[in-house]
Formats: structure tokens, C-alpha cells, sequence
């Protein structure tokens, strides 16, 4: 299958794109950073803004919304717009059969910063909006709200401490999840899955229901 993910550069798009590719699929990365990850064939790399021209690409069966940014000045731009804007390029038409939005648990608790927590909680609604539209395709579309995840994006908490110390002391499970473990199900949702659509699936190791605690700098 030809699998589009945007933000493959680093962090929970970069394992995606490993996974896809390892398991035989074809792989178009969309970052506005550098390719990590080789370009032999199997994977091709497309510098580009979401939040800006989209450039023309091959139809894909599998479309992973990822790219994103935190308390950049422009959350909203690029989180909210420019997956917006990337899901109706290019998922509406004959061959889709999974698109997924990846959101955050920051969208259910707001337990976040103000913009970022608002561009993800609108991609809840926008999530339903477009898998109803979809469902006329037969594909399906959910969103993937994970909780902490050991990307370079959380590198302030992570390398402190102190900061640490308390995120691990309100986080149930007391370690957050690996962007390997996200990847895998993201897999599920859009290779196994067929039949859940229009869902959010809170993969946060327990941090919205059982403790809710935001912790930065």
C-alpha cells in the first residue's frame, strides 16, 4: 500500500514510517525538517509545510495525520489548519481505507498549554466531521490521543529531574509510552482496522481518568 504520514522526521512519525516500511508498504513522509530516514526507494521525502502548499502526491490507502508543533506561536496554524487542510488533500477519494488523526490527551483534559490544548480538542470535532464523510468511501478515520511520549518534543521535562520526578509521581503507570508503542497503534487502527470509525482512542497510561497533573518548566 502507499502510506502518507505527515512528521516523519523524528519522534512517534518516524517510528510510524519505520513500521509501515519494515512490514513491506510504500512510505511518502511529508516534515518541514530534513529526511531521518533513507530514501531508497520505499521511502520518499517531501520538505513541506502542512500549514503551507501541500504538493501533489500518488493516492495513498493509508493517510497518518501526525505532524505537529507545541508552544510554537503557531499551534493552531499548523496543528489544527494544516491537518485539516492535509486530510482533505488528500484522503477523499476511491482507494482510501484509513485515515488517522493524532491528537493528544491535553484535547480531553486541557491539562496543557492554551493554544496547543485547543488544536487538538478541535481536531476531536473536525476527527468525526471528516469520518462521516469518509464512511461514503468505505474507509475509516479515528483519531490517537496519546498522554506523555519519550520524543525530543518533551526533552525539557524529560532531561530535569525535579520535573521528571513529579510527572512520574501523578502518572499511574510511572513511565510514559515509547513513540514505538504509539506507532503500533497506529498500525492497528488503520492496517487491522475496518469496522471502529469516527472514535478517539485515549492512550495515555492512565493519566487523564486516574490522575490529571500538567508539569513543565
Amino acid at each position: 500500500m502507499n502510506i502518507l504520514i505527515t512528521g516523519t522526521s523524528s519522534g512517534i512519525g518516524r517510528a510510524a514510517a519505520k513500521l509501515y516500511l519494515e512490514r513491506g508498504h510504500k512510505v511518502f513522509g511529508i516534515d518541514i525538517q530534513a529526511a531521518t530516514l533513507a530514501q531508497d526507494g520505499a521511502y520518499t521525502h517531501i520538505i513541506a509545510d502542512i500549514a503551507g502548499d501541500l504538493p501533489l502526491l500518488p493516492p495513498c490507502e493509508v493517510l497518518v495525520a501526525n505532524a505537529g508543533v507545541q508552544q510554537s506561536g503557531r499551534d493552531i496554524d499548523v496543528n489544527l489548519k494544516g491537518t485539516i487542510a492535509t486530510v482533505e488533500k488528500y484522503a477523499f477519494h476511491e482507494g482510501i481505507k484509513a485515515v488517522l488523526i493524532m491528537c493528544s490527551a491535553s484535547a480531553h483534559s486541557g491539562a496543557e498549554f492554551p493554544e496547543y490544548a485547543a488544536s487538538k480538542g478541535g481536531l476531536l470535532s473536525y476527527m468525526r466531521n471528516a469520518a462521516q464523510r469518509l464512511a461514503g468511501y468505505g474507509a475509516v478515520c479515528n483519531s490517537l490521543s496519546p498522554g506523555g511520549v519519550t520524543t525530543e518534543l518533551n526533552r525539557p521535562v524529560m532531561d530535569d529531574p525535579a520535573l521528571w520526578e513529579q510527572i512520574m509521581a501523578c502518572t499511574p503507570l510511572r513511565r510514559w509510552a515509547s513513540p514505538e508503542e504509539i506507532a503500533q497503534w497506529i498500525w492497528f487502527l488503520t492496517m487491522e482496522n475496518r469496522f471502529c470509525t469516527g472514535q478517539d482512542i485515549l492512550v495515555d497510561g492512565g493519566e487523564k481518568d486516574l490522575n490529571t497533573h500538567f508539569v513543565w518548566q
